[in-house]
């Protein structure tokens, strides 16, 4: 397993930490703890110098687990669940599909296709892709459950996250022209509203061998060329270097 450096803002310790036990220690029941996950030293150091961003994870209050149940799962793993979302449009626009990839305790669980859509773009299919996501993510937490969704768009992430509040407020409206794939925007809007303090929203690179966004690649294209219009299970076996096999979105 890859390491992963934690930092804490606002817990009993702050700083950066190698294990998820120490990092769990400072922050569980902390008022107001924050903390993250980095893959590097030197970007968590960089972080932990430039203070706690607006959307760090926090404990979530009378629902965190125990320290010793918290322990035992995240040492491996930093979220109980996983979500990889991703969309393919070929040509763009064109044949459109979205897919989403599913871990449950670090082990891969689900795999998901479809929205066809012959007339989409590479952003329509990403945000259908991030709407899904955002649903399976709310049962997750609904469930009690930890739980980050991934995705490489940094257009659905920003549309969702960064620019939706903005919009809202002017009647969904934006000063230089129409908000483009707005419903779509607005359905994933709604979800995140009622679930984003539980949330953990990660823009991860696309290609560079992730397992997870490269997999929900192969059901977003599996999906367009399927030309598969429901949301459908994936359920041919999950031999993962099989799947990385697929074409490629």
């Amino acid at each position: 397993m890859a390491q992963k450096f934690y930092v804490v803002w606002s817990g009993r310790q702050t700083g950066v930490f190698t294990d998820w036990a120490t990092t769990f220690v400072s922050v569980d029941k902390h008022p107001g703890a924050r903390f993250k996950a980095f893959p590097t030293r030197s970007e968590a150091e960089h972080a932990f110098r430039a203070g706690a961003p607006k959307r760090a994870s926090t404990v979530r209050g009378d629902k965190t687990k125990s320290s010793s149940e918290l322990r035992d799962r995240h040492i491996a793993h930093q979220y109980e669940v996983s979500i990889y979302c991703d969309g393919a449009c070929e040509p763009n626009p064109g044949n459109a599909g979205s897919g989403v990839v599913v871990y449950r305790e670090g082990k891969l669980a689900e795999l998901w296709y479809g929205l066809y859509n012959p007339a989409g773009t590479n952003n329509t299919a990403e945000l259908n892709a991030l709407h899904q996501a955002l649903l399976m993510a709310e049962v997750e937490i609904d469930t009690d459950r930890t739980v980050e969704v991934c995705s490489d768009s940094q257009y659905a992430i920003q549309c969702v996250r960064d620019w939706a509040p903005g919009w809202e407020k002017r009647g969904w409206k934006k000063a230089n022209g129409e908000i483009k794939n707005l419903e779509l925007i607005q359905a994933c809007y709604e979800i995140f509203q009622r679930i984003e303090a539980d949330l953990n929203l990660n823009h991860v690179a696309a290609h560079v061998g992730t397992e997870g966004n490269e997999l929900a690649d192969r059901m977003a294209m599996h999906g367009s060329q399927k030309k598969e219009a429901e949301w459908r299970q994936y359920k041919e076996t999950m031999d993962i270097p099989t799947l990385l096999k697929m074409r490629v979105g």
